[in-house]
């Protein structure tokens, strides 16, 4: 009508007054008669308003509804999922910080390695995180409106409309997405938008299952270990046949689900691939499925982390034992040097060590005792002049290198600056209901 189209306040006043009295069940008669969604809409809408009757969907496609509609609804997902995510951040941010300088033993091919801290393990779930969070608001801010394109994306409906006049088009376009709340539409469309669109925003929900995977995997190998816990209610049953389980089911639940997300990114990549010149039907079932459970899929994982991120157990008795255990051998290299500076010759101190660490190794594997490494040492008069030195050369914290000062400047500089824009949705501690 602003730009000139014989359309009445009449006209726009009966569709406004209409906009909520749907008649969902004339529209489910109307669709099962027409075989067609948009237009069992279009007739239904009519009804309510026979004087805007002539004029609804006026010179537009199928897609210029569904397409911009999924548009504004990739994008309102998005905006649901980001203060979630946020969360899950924060809440693992002060986990990190609390447990910055407590060591605990590394693994590198899930094989005991140099000592971490338990904040500086943390902080690489963080970190990947902050990625994902990154490329949602990313992927979030990249999506553009469909606008007002036409069946075959050329506008030569509208450019009829408005009787060759191409300036009046371009303002339609600028108007509708404006209105929209969009800032920007695809310059060029077939009769929808490209379909690489959705793989760009079913990619970085992937991409979050695959972290979400391998922090809760971390955290079920973990409490195997009896290191660390997620959450268990007072009367939680673990195994309806072992009552004395304590199953890791939320992390499960994650990895499960996790699982599903990362596959479902299959569907927009064949989709794309396999549209017809300007569009072909067979997404539109596809798509139904597979972006609405993208969505939902990520959003109870997201509340599922943020519960188990919320109730982490950590046991340091546990994991100071298994540090006694293997750190006598990592201290091999301490060893020796203090006995170097002690007056001592390095390959003469090389192998007393490796003799002694041999013997206690087989103590372990084969008779199953504990590594008895460091009183060998003791007993060996050989090692006399490092004997008051030994407590300071096994103390843990100094096998930690900077993880508590990474833990503090990666929290700092990177975690706390990426989650101020959603400091207000932070909320409280979120309950599971099963």
């Amino acid at each position: 009508q602003s730009l000139g189209l014989p359309i009445t306040d009449e006209q726009i006043q009966e569709m406004e007054a209409n906009l909520d009295n749907i008649d969902f069940k004339m529209a489910a008669e109307e669709e099962k008669k027409l075989r067609h969604d948009v237009m069992a809409h279009v007739h239904t809408f009519a009804h309510c308003c026979p004087k805007a009757a002539a004029i609804i969907h006026l010179g537009a496609t199928s897609c210029y509804v569904g397409d911009n509609t999924d548009l504004i609804v990739l994008r309102d997902g998005f905006n649901l999922l980001l203060p979630k995510l946020a969360r899950v951040i924060s809440r693992l941010a002060d986990f990190a910080e609390k447990y910055a300088d407590l060591p605990t033993l590394g693994f590198t091919h899930y094989q005991p390695a140099q000592l971490t801290t338990v904040g500086k393990r943390c902080c690489l779930w963080i970190q990947d995180l902050c990625m994902d969070l990154q490329n949602l608001e990313r992927a979030r801010d990249d999506l553009r409106f469909r606008g007002v394109k036409g069946t075959t994306g050329t506008q030569a409906s509208f450019l009829q409309l408005f009787e060759g006049d191409h300036s009046k088009v371009e303002e339609l376009d600028r108007l509708v997405t404006a209105k929209a709340g969009f800032k920007r539409a695809y310059m060029v469309t077939g009769q929808t938008y490209s379909r690489k669109v959705d793989i760009e925003v079913l990619s970085v929900l992937a991409s979050l299952g695959a972290s979400v995977h391998k922090i809760c995997t971390d955290i079920r190998l973990l409490a195997n270990l009896k290191e660390l816990e997620e959450p268990f209610e007072k009367d939680q049953i673990g195994s309806s046949a072992m009552p004395y389980k304590r199953n890791p089911m939320r992390s499960e639940r994650c990895c499960s689900l996790a699982r599903h997300l990362m596959t479902l990114v299959l569907d927009p990549l064949q989709t794309a691939s396999v549209q017809w010149f300007e569009r072909t039907l067979d997404d539109s079932a596809n798509r139904r499925v597979c972006l609405a459970e993208a969505f939902l899929t990520a959003d109870i994982i997201l509340s599922t982390l943020q519960n188990i991120s919320e109730g982490l157990v950590v046991y340091p008795k546990v994991i100071e034992r298994r540090i006694r255990q293997e750190l006598p051998f990592m201290a091999t290299e301490n060893i020796i040097m203090a006995m170097v500076k002690a007056g001592g010759n390095r390959q003469d101190c090389h192998e007393k060590i490796r003799v002694l660490s041999q013997q206690a190794a087989a103590v372990v594997k084969q008779e199953g005792g504990d590594n008895d490494f460091i009183a060998r040492v003791r007993a060996d008069p050989y090692f006399s002049p490092i004997h008051k030195q030994l407590e300071s050369l096994l103390d843990p914290s100094s096998f930690t290198g900077r993880a508590p000062q990474q833990v503090a400047k990666f929290l700092k500089e990177e975690v706390r600056p990426a989650l101020v824009p959603y400091q207000s949705k932070m909320g409280g501690k979120i309950e599971l209901a099963l």
